[in-house]
């Protein structure tokens, strides 16, 4: 049986559909990455889920329990961490614990033994007695990350748990939870780095209240909706790509264009050659190291796409 549950969610407040009849199943130990561009319904499915907040319509279910039902019971067996700190900046990281563990209701043995092995786990032990708000963004997202874990909790929110810290403290965080996935503890996790997405089991993508994708990501990156019929996925290079970028931006035999870095992704008719789309853009440009090859879609391109796509229904 599935451990999270969503089904059919939809909230509505006033004459706005924030949440769009949203539905998906997350299994023991996955972690699912949920992701979608701000005000897009994130954190609003999230606290319905968490009996926070009350949906218009559809269910939600935590472990079996219906999280509109019995919100108390749900909340003693997750645990969250917001995207904003949430902490007390005035209390050393042993205090904030200690606050914390009470709160939930763990005696004082149980606290001080979960103190102590989370702060092994976290390696907070050298800040214990630090101020919260004298820590820096990574050791910021431990502490919170401890904190929701104290109760031993066997389903965990985090929402944007990596935002605003550099990437070795990104990378710690994600090798911490992938030891909590291996030990079955199940996790819904928002992003908007697409390297941290592909971490996970499986992602959904929910735009404008809808969710309008989900899967693995291999089954997202071949999915049909991907590979329009009669165009081909290609990588385009040369220098000053943005010479490229403005010639094939606006032709009809190039589709979705999109610039990474020093690269285009687009797709390109099949009638058009890789020779030919080359031979092309020299004629066309001084561009110097041009170079165009067959690829495949990254999961960037994949949500651009179905983001576009989606624009398009809406405006018509």
């Amino acid at each position: 049986m599935a451990v999270i549950i969503s089904d059919n969610l939809t909230k509505v407040f006033g004459i706005k559909t924030v949440v769009d009849k949203v539905s998906f199943e997350i299994n023991r130990g996955e972690i699912f990455g949920f992701l979608g561009p701000n005000g897009s319904g994130k954190s609003t499915v999230i606290r319905m889920l968490c009996g926070l907040l009350k949906p218009t319509s559809g269910q939600g279910f935590i472990e079996g329990i219906n999280s509109n039902l019995d919100g108390d019971k749900i909340r003693r067996s997750v645990g969250y961490l917001s995207q904003k700190f949430g902490l007390y900046s005035d209390l050393t990281v042993k205090q904030n614990m200690e606050f914390y563990g009470r709160v939930y209701g763990l005696s004082d043995q149980s606290l001080k033994l979960s103190i102590g092995e989370l702060c092994e786990r976290t390696k907070l032990f050298p800040y214990l007695d630090n101020k919260a708000e004298t820590l820096s963004g990574g050791w910021k997202q431990r502490l919170g990350l401890a904190c929701a874990l104290l109760h031993q909790p066997t389903v965990l929110f985090l929402d944007e748990p990596t935002a605003g810290i550099d990437p070795v403290a990104r990378r710690e965080v994600w090798d911490l939870l992938f030891d909590l996935s291996n030990e079955g503890i199940t996790m819904l996790v928002t992003t908007h780095y697409m390297d941290e997405a592909e971490r996970c089991n499986r992602v959904g993508y929910i735009y404008l209240s809808k969710m309008i994708a989900m899967g693995t990501i291999e089954e997202l990156v071949n999915s049909p909706n991907i590979h329009p019929k009669g165009f081909k996925q290609i990588l385009i290079e040369g220098d000053p790509i943005m010479d490229i970028y403005g010639l094939v931006r606006f032709k009809p035999e190039f589709k979705d264009v999109t610039l990474f870095g020093k690269s285009l992704h687009c797709s390109a008719s099949d009638n058009f050659s890789l020779d030919n789309i080359s031979s092309f853009i020299t004629s066309n440009t001084h561009c110097k190291n041009v170079v165009v090859q067959d690829s495949k879609p990254s999961l960037e391109d994949v949500f651009v796409t179905l983001t576009k796509a989606q624009d398009n229904i809406q405006s018509n």
